[in-house]
């Protein structure tokens, strides 16, 4: 009977051990878990505050502003426009009536 005692007494500490190891671990796994789910949060704000700039720096208007205020850039006006002359690109020889008739006529038996 006190081996039977002595067994039980040791089965009960090693369950109760691991009923507070499982615990603690578990705690352990909820509190990073609400820390995850807080950064996740955070995240979602960053990423739609980072949308409605990316939106707000895409206006072309706001482009327009910064062209001629950061650059000291002008739009385009006809009396500024130069033209380049002197240049002059081959054009592509013009099929000849005969050569086209002749090339169908090759192509009938």
């Amino acid at each position: 009977m006190n081996r039977l005692t002595f067994f039980l007494l040791a089965a009960l500490m090693l369950c109760a051990l691991s009923l507070v190891s499982a615990q603690h671990q578990a705690r352990t796994l909820f509190v990073a878990l609400d820390r995850n789910q807080a950064e996740e949060k955070q995240l979602d704000i960053d990423w739609s505050r980072l949308q409605y700039q990316q939106s707000a720096l895409g206006k072309s208007a706001r482009i327009a502003d910064a062209a001629r205020a950061q650059l000291k850039m002008a739009p385009v006006s006809p009396g500024k426009t130069q033209y380049l002359s002197g240049i002059v690109l081959p054009s592509a020889p013009a099929p000849d009536a005969a050569a086209a008739s002749a090339a169908a006529a090759e192509a009938r038996p």
